[in-house]
């Protein structure tokens, strides 16, 4: 990752970020939950990360996420959980 004005970059292009070349694995990093479904950080087997979260409207925050991409909210906790485990 790089950081340019502010925002973090990665080496990945945009092209590869593209859901027709979505990762074929998943490897758990971390869980609000033990069992069921709850907002869970996933790394995926090309160096990504996968999010499952609680949907967010973007647009009464003055976020509008151009088409192919989602807004999801989950708990900041999980999200440094999810990062202590990736190493």
């Amino acid at each position: 990752m790089n950081t340019k004005d502010g925002m973090l970059t990665s080496e990945m292009s945009e092209t590869e970020m593209r859901p027709e070349a979505q990762a074929r694995r998943l490897e758990l990093l971390a869980a609000s939950c033990t069992a069921g479904s709850c907002p869970t950080v996933y790394l995926t087997d090309r160096g990504t990360v996968v999010v499952q979260g609680y949907a967010f409207e973007g647009k009464d925050a003055g976020v509008t996420p151009p088409p192919g991409e989602l807004l999801v909210e989950i708990p900041a906790e999980l999200l440094a959980a999810a990062v202590r485990n990736q190493s």
